[in-house]
């Protein structure tokens, strides 16, 4: 019998190699980027329903009301989310996900999942899965290679002691970095090499094992860090001092290379870590000339190019293109030659050492109660777009710099001022002069819009202060 699963879906990170789409603010694993949902909750969806326990989920205090709403919008209600007080790359996250679990029970067979991949084979990945649960509840930690297609140089790889089986398990010889060209020609060639996924199955005290094996020293740090971690409106804050001891180690160097107890389980259907724009290009279905579009885009006589638009209101346009990747966004825009997409994460660094608030920042600002974007910015003025989400509320709280008007286009929003309370539908109006102490609430069940007229001598965000917040915000 299959042993059940509990996914543990890792969502840090700021994919970089997206760039312009995917940014600090508003990682790849929480955008529309391609298929049904963002491709945390493609992850999420796939590990969910018969034979799989609720998700353990690890992210930062940045996205953790982000995993919420985008979890209750899929129906998908998790076993725990884990806040990590700082970025300390697989081993720490997968550790502490295990320690949680192991506390109701260490036998639990986990799965190490990734919330930035796409996998559209769900019925191939599942019997991967089932394999490989089965092999790890005899105590073995099972990693999911994947059937190369072609010989990349972005993958690591896993070595087999003889052709690639997809029925069982088999033993892993070894780890090997990610090859040159022409090493990953004779890889592919040979049928005994496979691409290393990044997915594991394992129980969690075989994991907790392994780590006091091969790296006691962070076992010991997550260990004290899960021991004092506190409960904050339905996340687990794992304790920041012993966490930030931890080393900033992936889970392959930390445990995988070193344990002797491992096996693969073979998945021969599609898969992609969507690592970059080559690959958003190769699975967005391009046609015969290798041209690839999304969004408002018309492409004349282009070959092997990808033009995607994410601007409302604009046309992109690509006319006698050749190996070219253009994303066009409301605030940046990337042409780059697809031989040089890997260099994009390269692009960011350099924006950022200019200090260019696009390297991380999105123009849609993404809050816990929903989001607000800034549309014309002047001097002492500002124009934003406001969106709140049904039932959500803004925190009381007062400016010292700057009066605003709202102007409610869609729903009905209930004001505080000071003292008084009244309701604002649409084609209404209603002034917040400066120092006032205000809240903006939306009762209904649809989403509440207004545009936010700002005027003074300082917009900045940080000019607030919060008397009250259900969402715990300083």
């Amino acid at each position: 019998m299959t042993p059940r699963i509990t996914p543990v879906i890792l969502c840090g990170g700021s994919g970089t190699r997206l760039w312009p789409l995917s940014r600090r603010s508003y990682p790849k694993q929480f955008v529309d980027l391609i298929g049904d949902g963002s491709l945390f909750q493609q992850s999420a969806r796939r590990s969910t329903g018969a034979g799989f326990a609720a998700p353990v989920i690890v992210t930062n205090s940045d996205f953790r009301f982000t995993v919420t709403q985008q979890l209750a919008q899929v129906g998908i209600d998790p076993g725990a989310i884990l806040i990590e007080p700082a970025a300390r790359n697989t081993a720490p996250a997968l550790l502490a996900a295990a320690l949680v679990q192991a506390q109701e029970d260490p036998t639990a067979v986990m799965l190490a999942a990734p919330s930035d991949h796409l996998i559209a084979d769900l019925a191939a990945f599942h019997d991967t899965l089932a394999r490989g649960a089965e092999k790890a509840a005899e105590g073995a930690i099972v990693t999911l290679g994947i059937t190369p297609n072609r010989p990349e140089t972005g993958y690591g790889y896993l070595e087999l002691s003889g052709p690639a089986q997809t029925q069982g398990t088999q033993a892993l010889v070894r780890f090997v970095e990610k090859p040159d060209a022409a090493r990953a020609a004779e890889m592919l060639a040979a049928g005994t090499y496979l691409w290393n996924a990044g997915l594991f199955l394992y129980q969690a005290q075989a994991l907790i094992d392994a780590f006091a094996a091969h790296a006691p020293e962070t076992l010991a740090a997550v260990q004290d860090a899960v021991a004092q971690a506190q409960p904050d409106l339905g996340f687990l804050r794992l304790a920041p001092a012993p966490w930030e001891a931890c080393a900033d180690i992936s889970i392959d160097y930390a445990i995988m290379e070193k344990a002797d107890n491992l096996a693969v389980s073979v998945h021969s259907g599609d898969w992609s870590d969507l690592g970059g724009w080559e690959a958003i290009r190769q699975q967005g279905a391009p046609d015969a000339d290798g041209v690839a579009t999304a969004g408002a885009v018309t492409a004349l006589d282009c070959k092997d190019t990808l033009l995607r638009s994410e601007a409302e209101g604009q046309h992109l346009v690509g006319l006698g293109l050749r190996d070219i990747v253009a994303v066009a966004m409301p605030d940046a825009v990337l042409v780059v030659d697809r031989a040089r997409v890997g260099d994009v994460g390269q692009v960011v660094k350099h924006l950022r050492a200019q200090g260019v608030t696009q390297a991380d920042t999105l123009p849609k600002d993404h809050r816990p109660w929903g989001y607000f974007e800034t549309l014309t910015l002047g001097p002492r003025f500002q124009v934003k777009r406001i969106v709140v989400n049904p039932g959500a509320a803004l925190s009381l709280q007062s400016h010292m710099h700057r009066a605003e008007h709202w102007i409610v286009v869609a729903g009905t929003a209930q004001v505080t001022i000071d003292d008084e309370v009244k309701m604002v539908g649409e084609n209404q109006s209603v002034y917040i002069p400066l120092g006032a102490k205000h809240r903006m609430e939306n009762p209904g069940k649809m989403q509440m819009e207004l545009i936010e007229v700002q005027t003074g001598s300082y917009l900045g965000e940080d000019d607030i202060v919060r008397y009250e917040d259900v969402y715990a915000r300083g």
